[in-house]
């Protein structure tokens, strides 16, 4: 595993799922993290005792990502607990399926406000931060952002502006050494996909059976290529975008 020894890490959104694993995999790889989260304390109070039952060090900051003095609290907790901030994961993001007739714009910018100013404003606050020897920032799209999935116009519209944030911050930000790079899951089993009851459905097997791997990807199948892009092992990456999915498209 890469070597994170000394780093310090935010990762938006990380009291469940995909972030939550990702938290504790940079945990393991000897970084320290700050843990945010929105609304469930409980669930990041629970990934932060993970990580220090295994000797790692963490803690939870509550925040909006939409929001810029709730992202401004966020790095200055994770300065004054660590020191410094190494490495930001934008992992924090709000869905809703929904066909072109059912939208409105209070969900239009529910979604854009998390999914896309958040990334923003969060890369804004990290790059601040970040030392002389620069940082890693690494923002969560995912496949939908070049699908054509029905009912997912709004939800795909911002991850294909996530990917596009990414291409210009790595250009904007590469002179100071700051890498920036998208990782895009596909179906991954977490807490809110089993929410939405897509476990056992017809869809579930049609992903599956479009897999060339064969199954629907986990939490930790994506926290390993965070791990690895966040590292020096990834030094001479960016403004790409791996897509993590067992081979769907």
């Amino acid at each position: 595993m890469a070597n994170l020894k000394g780093k310090v890490a935010v990762v938006t959104g990380a009291s469940k799922g995909i972030g939550a694993a990702i938290a504790r995999a940079l945990a393991e790889a000897g970084a320290a993290v700050t843990v945010n989260y929105a609304s469930s304390k409980e669930g990041a109070d629970r990934v932060v005792a993970d990580i220090k039952s295994k000797g790692g060090k963490a803690i939870s900051v509550k925040g909006s990502v939409a929001k810029r003095e709730d992202i401004k609290n966020i790095f200055a907790e994770t300065k004054n607990a660590f020191g410094q901030v190494d490495i930001l994961v934008n992992n924090a993001g709000v869905y809703l399926f929904q066909p072109l007739e059912a939208v409105t714009e209070e969900e239009f910018h529910r979604q854009f406000d998390t999914n896309v100013l958040g990334t923003i404003l969060a890369a804004q606050e990290a790059a601040k931060y970040f030392g002389p020897e620069g940082g890693s920032i690494i923002n969560v799209s995912s496949v939908a952002s070049q699908s054509s999935l029905q009912g997912t116009v709004v939800y795909a519209s911002t991850k294909a502006a996530v990917d596009t944030v990414t291409r210009v911050l790595a250009a904007e930000l590469g002179p100071r050494k700051i890498r920036v790079n998208t990782l895009a899951p596909g179906l991954v089993e977490t807490e809110g996909v089993h929410t939405l009851g897509v476990i056992g459905t017809d869809f579930e097997k049609t992903v599956v059976a479009e897999t060339p791997l064969g199954r629907v990807g986990q939490p930790d199948d994506i926290a390993k290529v965070a791990v690895f892009l966040a590292s020096d092992e990834a030094g001479w990456i960016t403004g790409d975008r791996l897509t993590v999915s067992g081979g769907s498209r």
